[in-house]
């Protein structure tokens, strides 16, 4: 049995097709841990939003890394997050970053 890990997918949310991608895995920095980010972006617009989520707690204590896990679900929580948030995707300019709660929001 193959185990395959979705990296990218698109999501429907009220009739718009959005599109997400893991960006970047957790990773050390000069400033600590930074968790995993995903871009979302509108499938016809062209401004992203990036979700920056937690450190996992297992790196915090040293433990090995582990895979990144994402889903659709996820994706469409994130999604409806952003917007409430002020994310105005058929808007210009730069990608607008948000950081995830540990509860998902």
């Amino acid at each position: 049995m193959v185990h395959t890990r979705n990296l990218a997918g698109i999501v429907e949310i009220d009739g718009l097709k959005y599109a997400w991608q893991l960006e970047r895995e957790p990773q050390l920095t000069a400033d600590g841990w930074k968790g995993m980010t995903v871009s979302l972006r509108l499938t016809d617009a062209q401004r992203e939003a990036l979700l920056e989520f937690p450190t996992p707690k297992r790196l915090l204590k040293g433990l090995p890394k582990g895979r990144s896990q994402i889903s659709d679900a996820i994706a469409a929580r994130g999604v409806r997050a952003a917007l409430s948030a002020g994310w105005e995707p058929e808007s210009r300019g730069k990608p607008m970053g948000f950081l995830v709660d540990a509860d998902g929001n």
